[in-house]
């Protein structure tokens, strides 16, 4: 005998199937009859768990931004060393970016439409933060001679962002674990490639 699923059960399974239409189709593609059919259910009974298909969305990104600001914050909460709060903020990058990379690529595909919508607004003081948290610790690292003196905090945020978003478009790797993945960009970061 199968048990059927709890309501928030489905609703989290409507949300993991809609998720993945949005990577795979962008956000604006995909259509509520697809997420529908993707699940097996009519269209009408989508509705009964979401009132629209930005509804879905929203409690994607929305999900994904918590998680990512909740590490960040307890990177720079947990210690007054730059570079270990940098070493702990791309460690918590990667594992929420790994968690939620339907959310990412909805951010990188599609992130024209959200930051134009009033629901969507959100989304700019998530990033603001995420960004200002990157630079805050540079500039520490950078003002303590842990860092350069000559580094460009928000060229190196942006790089960094940039480079640790990237691994989600390279889906699973049979040649690199995400640790190996990470320990490399933390060894070029602090160390270089210098001999």
């Amino acid at each position: 005998m199968t048990q059927s699923k709890s309501p928030s059960e489905r609703r989290a399974h409507l949300v993991r199937l809609a998720g993945d239409l949005f990577a795979e189709k962008g956000f604006r593609a995909t259509t509520v009859r697809e997420i529908a059919d993707a699940a097996g259910i009519l269209s009408g009974s989508l509705y009964h768990h979401f009132d629209s298909k930005e509804s879905i969305g929203d409690e994607i990104l929305s999900a994904f931004l918590e998680d990512v600001l909740a590490g960040y914050r307890e990177a720079v909460r947990d210690t007054d060393d730059p570079r270990t709060a940098i070493e702990q903020i791309v460690r918590s990058s990667t594992a929420n970016l790994s968690r939620h990379r339907a959310a990412l690529t909805m951010l990188q595909n599609d992130w024209n439409y959200f930051s134009g919508q009033p629901r969507f607004a959100y989304l700019r003081t998530a990033m603001k933060e995420i960004e200002q948290t990157w630079i805050e610790q540079l500039e520490r690292g950078r003002e303590t001679g842990q860092f350069r003196a000559d580094l460009d905090t928000r060229l190196t945020y942006r790089l960094l962002r940039d480079i640790l978003w990237l691994p989600t478009s390279w889906r699973s790797s049979a040649t690199w674990s995400t640790d190996q993945i990470i320990d490399g960009l933390l060894r070029l970061l602090f160390d270089g490639i210098r001999a």
